[in-house]
């Protein structure tokens, strides 16, 4: 016979949750969500935007030492901002340049030869045959040799598997050595009038080659965080055979990043030819090293998976500045050289002490979790 169910046995079945009251949940899930919302900036996520706002105010510090040491410039309005063109006018060429490196940089890789392809994509588009097509012929010749060179690069480190230090060291001499033997070792003049104006030009006040560096900074930004292309660079960068398992192409990424390098020396190319109204095989000497340390500069880590477009802009600009206050201020080429320096290598400490103290932050919290 079964048995029958008494009070007793009713009393062993849990208990019934009382009801809920949807306002008191709502507000608790809002308590709950602000902090994780306000927490990015402490997190990871802030760490690209506390890195630019510390270089503006060693912008804001240069400036102070510019007003401080010439009193007499900085309280002429007008002078301020001319000179504040000035710079911009002079970060323009080496910004551009700096973008394409960039890439390569957070892509894993480094790319040495960017001032030799400048060279090389300058003479050639000022040669006389190249002159008779115009201004349209100049311009496609430059952006076609870097796009040209910059796919050699990609071909030589990701299908010859060169290193990428050695691959572009070769290729700084390789590209010298031909816009050298393509110029005759002469100084080329442009004669024509619609690309020597880009440097001269204005809009609205405002030189026409801060307009090209402000388009392909903007480019470069949406490339990098708004797209599948960054995304698949910054996962290379970080880590190549988790990419390859992920099913990313490296090999190709790797060539398209390079091409990429190549594409921004053709545009500088055509810009630095217009500053100069001529090209030379020693035209855009050391831009190399002048990239890669804005790169630094600006927060992309050497070793690859992490960088920003605004903070190279940002490093670019810190480099200009110290090259415009040495020379209101009459000091030597080689003290500014030898503070450059200095930064570089203290933007590299600093990079390594962060890293290293993220990578111990991430090991303590996997060990908390598990």
């Amino acid at each position: 016979m079964s048995e029958t169910a008494t009070p007793e046995s009713r009393a062993d079945l849990p208990a019934q949750s009382p009801p809920v009251d949807p306002a008191e949940t709502a507000a608790a899930t809002h308590q709950a969500a602000a902090p994780g919302r306000l927490s990015w900036w402490h997190g990871d996520g802030g760490e690209g935007a506390k890195r630019n706002l510390g270089l503006i105010a060693v912008l804001v510090v240069l400036v102070a030492i510019g007003a401080a040491t010439r009193s007499d410039l900085y309280s002429n309005p007008d002078w301020v901002w001319d000179n504040t063109l000035t710079i911009l006018k002079l970060a323009s060429v080496v910004g551009v340049v700096t973008v394409g490196m960039t890439f390569v940089i957070i892509g894993g890789g480094i790319d040495l030869s960017v001032g030799a392809i400048v060279a090389l994509a300058g003479v050639w588009c000022t040669t006389v045959a190249t002159q008779s097509y115009g201004a349209g012929g100049m311009i496609f010749s430059a952006l076609t040799v870097g796009l040209a060179v910059g796919l050699v690069n990609g071909l030589l480190i990701s299908y010859g598997r060169l290193v990428p230090f050695i691959a572009t060291l070769a290729m700084l001499v390789a590209a010298r050595g031909l816009a050298a033997e393509i110029s005759e070792k002469q100084t080329q003049v442009s004669n024509n009038t619609f690309i020597n104006d880009i440097a001269s030009n204005r809009l609205l006040g405002i030189p026409l080659l801060v307009y090209i560096l402000a388009a392909v900074v903007a480019a470069g930004w949406v490339l990098l965080n708004r797209t599948t292309f960054g995304r698949r660079t910054v996962a290379v960068g970080g880590n190549p055979e988790a990419a390859r398992l992920a099913g990313i192409n490296v090999r190709r990424h790797t060539l398209l990043l390079y091409a990429l390098s190549g594409l921004c020396c053709g545009i500088a190319a055509v810009m630095l030819t217009a500053q100069a109204n001529s090209a030379q095989a020693a035209m855009a000497n050391l831009y190399e090293l002048d990239a890669i340390a804005a790169a630094i500069i600006g927060g992309t880590l050497l070793s690859g998976g992490r960088g920003t477009i605004i903070g190279s802009l940002l490093g670019v600009i810190i480099f200009s500045t110290i090259t415009n206050l040495f020379a209101i201020n009459g000091l030597t080429t080689e003290a500014q050289n030898m503070v450059k320096g200095g930064i570089i290598v203290v933007a590299v400490l600093v990079q390594q002490v962060q890293f290293r103290s993220l990578t111990q932050f991430l090991g303590r919290n996997r060990a908390t979790t598990s």
